[in-house]
């Protein structure tokens, strides 16, 4: 009698646990198989970046100005960046989107003071400049507040901003993930040189 139970309870038992995971799916929203939804480009969320120095502020700036870009186009960051990997040619709208975005971007980040001043840049546009040693040593012996009073963060990244060609860096993407990739190296590059020949003033 004991063996006719328990070959009896163990189907019964498994059943009791099967209704109840199913239970608590479908008291979670598992009855629905809506796909979930990519995040709204126009809702404020928080940005970090993975690195520092003028990689991590370009890393930023991209990330929110590709979202800037996407919520006026009225389409999801992610929908953005796979239509502009999959054409050969992007449209007026989008170029002119992303590089308003840019700016917006240098404006937030300039209004929630998480831009760093321009002498916080200097050493490592130095170490990868290929400058003779009496100048690198005549430039970074300026004082921090020269620097600073001489030249802005905000004001460096929106005149390379300005004169970053968007188009040919929108043109030459193989993969979603390039746009972040191209973007970010082209600013981080533009960044460096605009430092550089701006110091080079101060001397």
């Amino acid at each position: 009698m004991t063996g006719l139970v328990r070959v009896v309870a163990l189907p019964v038992v498994s059943l009791v646990l099967v209704v109840g995971v199913l239970a608590v799916q479908l008291l979670n929203g598992g009855g629905t198989y809506e796909p979930l939804r990519p995040p709204d480009a126009c809702a404020e969320r928080p940005v970090t970046s993975r690195a520092d120095g003028i990689d991590g502020l370009a890393e930023r700036l991209v990330l929110l100005a590709v979202a800037d870009a996407a919520c006026t186009l009225g389409v999801s960051r992610e929908a953005l960046t796979l239509e502009l990997a999959q054409r050969a040619e992007v449209s007026d709208s989008e170029v002119a989107a992303l590089r308003d975005g840019l700016l917006a971007a240098v404006r937030q980040m300039t209004d929630d003071g998480s831009l760093p001043p321009a002498s916080a840049l200097v050493d490592e546009a130095l170490d990868q400049a290929e400058l003779n040693g009496v100048l690198e040593f005549a430039i970074r012996a300026l004082p921090d507040s020269l620097i600073d009073s001489a030249l802005t963060t905000d004001d460096v990244l929106i005149r390379t901003i300005e004169q970053l060609d968007v188009r040919s860096l929108l043109a030459d993407l193989d993969s979603p993930a390039e746009l972040d990739r191209q973007v970010e190296a082209a600013i981080t590059e533009a960044v460096k040189d605009a430092l550089l020949d701006r110091l080079r003033n101060l001397l």
